[in-house]
């Protein structure tokens, strides 16, 4: 049993994580850790880490969509494809060699920062799509879905650097956009651990209180300062994010 000052401190936590991850994704990385050094096991940290942050992702989802920045019908078929991904990625994670990613991700994750920090032309503005949105927006969700699944550092970043990149949204837009479907990857892998009783509800539902106040905020945060407070957090989280999977694993 958990002492409420530990809850306390973990819904602390939860508040600065939502805040982060509504902007920029990246969350966990701050959750994470925190689960571990409160003495929950690695399998019960993560199964932890995916509930409490579903609340988090899912209010900042809600605020960009109330805000008019999703078009939730366009994205039903990626809500399914993601929500299968994710779950067969689940499913076969433990006959999957993941090595090769500890090194590929990281290295995409840079690779993303360094778009971010230096492309020139992004904006809120929505750009011309390289390919069509209702066509292979599902193909994207199914894929980093999968990901989530078998792996999952970095997810709202490969996410939202796709809807920038290859259909063309804006930064806030493709930032609401990823809230969907990141709350969608969680939800699948979150089936197959509630099922096998890896989560630990106090300490979930004591950071999920955090967590819904700190994706309301972050939202909030990112609808009013846009790609002015979006394209910097994306770099510096996944310039972090590819930092401790290289060196802090």
């Amino acid at each position: 049993m958990l002492d409420p000052m530990i809850l306390l401190a973990l819904a602390g936590v939860g508040l600065l994580a939502g805040f982060v991850d509504a902007i920029a994704g990246g969350g966990g990385m701050i959750a994470l850790p925190a689960l571990l050094s409160v003495g929950l096991p690695p399998v019960a940290a993560l199964a932890t880490n995916k509930l409490q942050s579903v609340f988090g992702t899912g209010m900042a989802a809600y605020t960009y969509w109330r805000r008019g920045f999703i078009n939730l019908p366009a994205l039903v078929p990626a809500i399914a494809l993601t929500y299968a991904g994710s779950f067969c990625g689940a499913l076969i994670v433990k006959q999957i060699d993941t090595s090769l990613l500890n090194v590929a991700v990281p290295i995409a994750l840079i690779a993303i920062a360094l778009y971010f920090l230096f492309a020139p032309n992004l904006s809120d503005a929505d750009k011309a799509a390289r390919l069509p949105f209702h066509r292979f927006v599902p193909l994207l969700g199914f894929a980093v879905g999968f990901y989530d699944g078998v792996f999952g550092p970095g997810t709202g970043s490969f996410f939202t650097i796709g809807f920038v990149m290859l259909f063309g949204l804006g930064l806030t837009r493709a930032a609401g956009n990823t809230k969907i479907l990141n709350v969608t990857s969680n939800l699948a892998a979150l089936t197959i651990f509630i099922t096998a009783g890896d989560v630990v509800w106090p300490a979930a539902l004591a950071m999920a209180v955090g967590q819904l106040l700190g994706g309301y905020i972050g939202a909030h945060t990112g609808i009013r300062y846009g790609a002015r407070l979006i394209r910097p957090l994306v770099v510096v989280v996944s310039i972090a994010l590819a930092l401790r999977l290289l060196f802090f694993r």
